[in-house]
């Protein structure tokens, strides 16, 4: 890779302290796209992120025939209206979405027409078979088992129970769950498999649907373990407001945590279903000091992060950040239950240990996680993998170690268009930044 491709990862000579605005929840945006489409009616979504991944979403729903206008807006970010109508086939880019990939084969399987669903050549490896065979098994017409498949679609789907194994990703409960509102059965989706991974988001799913007024029935209500049920009935029309993505905060939440110093990240839901939430927990017992002021989260850093044992299960998707963190620490640290993450974007754990280990640390790949030894770190080139959870993971171990280079930083606009800028304002803002980082390969 030439040098102009890698991004100098700004060291901090000073503790940081700022405040970082960051943009809407990737989760909730798309999430919200999908029942906006199948309302009866028209709706808004103010605040909604404006990403790759979301991007991809609003195009995959207007290839299906739905409208979706966007209006800037200085005070709230992106304002979408959303108007649902007779969907027909089209062709669909997933690029490397989970929520694409998995929550809108079954929107596809609504439409009245052939629907072509292909995405970057990554994403041709990761798991589908899941929720295709899913959909088959409710009525749908679908040739493929992995990117690239086709669906065609008859203008609706009979829907009904179907048993699935979603313990390599809580998407393909979600994406079924999302659209079932408009099956002629609803539809009873069970899970039988090893431990089910983020919760969180299916909470979220669920959530959202009763916000749309759609019936949805819990395992915890039913009775039933690991089953959810949702009935046939119309979806309403919501007027969202999408909350700032907790889990892009926690990069920066960190810098505070690596640096001795105070970020504070305003508009912090005081209730939610986003996983990103549990960085506060997190951080609190690697030492830092978390809390409220008004409606913004507050962190402030430690004079040495402690090492930590934690089941990172249900909020798998911090796990690059929580391992930046604890090759910094002062004591080893076990990250577990997170077997899940090798069908991420990449293999997350097999990369963050690869990547530690280049640059001097000690980490040990395990069953179901890793196994963090602090050793001192020094430069290197840091690959992303076209992830860009590790290309923050990168950025956050720059912050202490010198000359680390982070190739492909732009990779990080899958959820977070704009990452470098806003790294680069935070160092500004505390004038902690050392000149290292206009150095040659600083991305230009």
């Amino acid at each position: 890779m030439s040098r102009e491709n890698l991004w100098r990862a700004p060291r901090a000579v000073a503790p940081v302290n700022a405040s970082v605005t960051l943009p809407g929840s990737k989760s909730i945006t798309n999430r919200a796209l999908i029942l906006a489409a199948l309302a009866s009616g028209p709706s808004t979504i103010t605040g909604a992120l404006r990403s790759r991944d979301t991007d991809l979403m609003i195009q995959g729903l207007r290839a299906l025939g739905i409208s979706i206008t966007a209006a800037p807006d200085a005070a709230t970010g992106t304002t979408l209206h959303v108007v649902p109508g007779p969907m027909t086939g089209g062709s669909i880019d997933c690029g490397l979405a989970g929520t694409v990939m998995r929550f809108l084969p079954p929107v596809a399987a609504l439409a009245d027409g052939t629907v072509a669903v292909d995405g970057d050549e990554q994403a041709r490896t990761r798991p589908l078979g899941t929720i295709l065979e899913a959909l088959r098994g409710l009525g749908a017409d679908i040739d493929g088992d992995a990117l690239p498949f086709t669906v065609h679609g008859h203008a609706g789907l009979r829907g009904g129970t179907v048993t699935i194994d979603a313990s390599g990703s809580s998407q393909f409960v979600s994406g079924l769950l999302l659209s079932a509102a408009r099956f002629d059965k609803g539809v009873t989706v069970h899970h039988d498999g090893a431990s089910l991974p983020s919760m969180p988001h299916i909470d979220m799913t669920v959530d959202m649907l009763r916000t749309a007024g759609v019936s949805v029935l819990t395992p915890d209500e039913s009775g039933i373990a690991d089953t959810w049920k949702v009935l046939p009935g119309k979806v309403d029309p919501v007027d969202w407001v999408v909350e700032p993505d907790l889990s892009n905060a926690t990069p920066f939440l960190a810098a505070a945590a690596v640096t001795g110093g105070t970020i504070q990240v305003p508009l912090w839901p005081a209730r939610t279903t986003q996983a990103g939430d549990a960085i506060r927990g997190i951080l609190s017992e690697m030492g830092a000091q978390v809390r409220r002021e008004g409606d913004a989260l507050v962190v402030s850093g430690p004079a040495a992060l402690r090492g930590i044992d934690v089941d990172l299960h249900d909020i798998g998707e911090l796990t690059p950040t929580v391992a930046a963190l604890a090759a910094l620490a002062e004591g080893p640290s076990v990250l577990r239950g997170i077997a899940h993450l090798r069908g991420h974007e990449t293999d997350r754990l097999a990369a963050l240990a690869t990547e530690i280990n280049k640059l001097g640390g000690s980490v040990t790949e395990t069953d179901d996680g890793l196994h963090v030894e602090p050793r001192p770190l020094h430069g290197g080139r840091w690959h992303s993998y076209a992830d860009h959870r590790m290309a923050t993971a990168g950025a956050i171990l720059g912050l202490a170690v010198g000359d680390v280079d982070v190739e492909d930083v732009g990779t990080t606009a899958k959820t977070l268009p704009g990452f470098e800028k806003l790294w680069a304002a935070m160092l500004d803002e505390s004038g902690s930044v050392e000149s290292a980082s206009t150095e040659p390969g600083a991305l230009s």
